[in-house]
């Protein structure tokens, strides 16, 4: 898949965002006043940014608003509706701590059970998707909930949650690299399949369907080098795990932490470049094309 810029900061920051809302809303920590002010405008910087972001995908991004009206089949209407609601109960807590200097819990809980939820319904606009076989799995929003969880633990200064997830996070994203590269072989698709001649004999492309590109191969056909793909797979696993847990094992600064805080951020974007990259779409067997 084309990994576009827009998707990539979308689902990179907003998770990092609605990771660190759900810390605050189980008040891990519970600031107030001035100090509650910081956390919720870093945490609602990158949940609101994130989520413009993914309006820059949109071939009318004046139509965004029409994401909520398929609520009913649609991940992405969900996804809309469950950001909004998230927000607004968080941003409920959020007033209640900065002006009044007050905690409202059931508001809070609620607000930090909505950007799970959040997180979970951007995955599953990945995870239903039977025509790429790399994301057609229960690791996917599994994924997205840890990479959400071991952000959040990091901005809101939990160091004993952060390491462990840290390190549960590179594990699982190690196992779903392993994992998703026979995806495609699993999934069973060819070019039989993909033509619907199967039952006719053995299928092979005669010529391409078309001298030119089109939308579906800019979308759709991205090709990856394996020797770029083993290296970046290395460079987000110690930006986004190993360096910011041993960052966190040396006697704490802020310094330090902001450097774990920036590793970690900077190997999400290496991490989900990669996802949507090596995603590839059974369209591409049509055209002869495979990662």
């Amino acid at each position: 898949m084309h990994p576009a810029p827009s998707v990539i900061l979308f689902t990179s920051l907003s998770g990092v965002g609605f990771g660190l809302l759900f810390f605050l809303g189980l008040g891990m920590p519970a600031p107030l006043g001035l100090n509650a002010f910081i956390f919720y405008a870093i945490a609602y910087a990158f949940a609101v940014g994130g989520l413009l972001f993914s309006t820059f995908h949109l071939g009318h991004p004046e139509r965004a608003i029409k994401a909520f009206t398929q609520w009913r089949s649609s991940w992405l209407s969900r996804e809309a509706w469950l950001s909004v609601l998230a927000l607004g109960m968080t941003g409920l807590g959020a007033v209640a701590q900065i002006f009044f200097e007050t905690r409202l819990a059931v508001v809070s809980y609620a607000g930090a059970a909505l950007c799970l939820l959040t997180v979970f319904s951007t995955a599953m606009i990945y995870r239903q998707l039977a025509t790429v076989p790399r994301w057609h799995t229960p690791m996917t929003p599994v994924l997205f909930l840890t990479y959400a969880v071991a952000g959040g633990a990091l901005l809101s200064g939990q160091v004993g949650i952060a390491q462990p997830v840290l390190g549960l996070l590179g594990a699982l994203q190690i196992f779903a690299w392993i994992q998703g590269d026979g995806a495609f072989a699993r999934s069973g698709s060819t070019l039989a399949t993909a033509t619907g001649l199967g039952t006719n004999g053995s299928v092979r492309a005669f010529e391409p369907p078309h001298t030119g590109t089109n939308y579906l191969l800019q979308e759709f056909v991205y090709l990856v080098g394996r020797k770029h793909a083993a290296k970046l797979r290395l460079i987000a696993i110690i930006l986004l795990s190993g360096l910011p847990i041993v960052l966190l094992v040396l006697p704490f600064n802020h310094m330090f932490a902001a450097l774990a805080v920036l590793t970690h951020v900077a190997g999400v974007l290496v991490s989900r470049w990669l996802f949507f990259a090596q995603a590839e779409h059974v369209v591409g067997l049509y055209y002869g094309k495979r990662g």
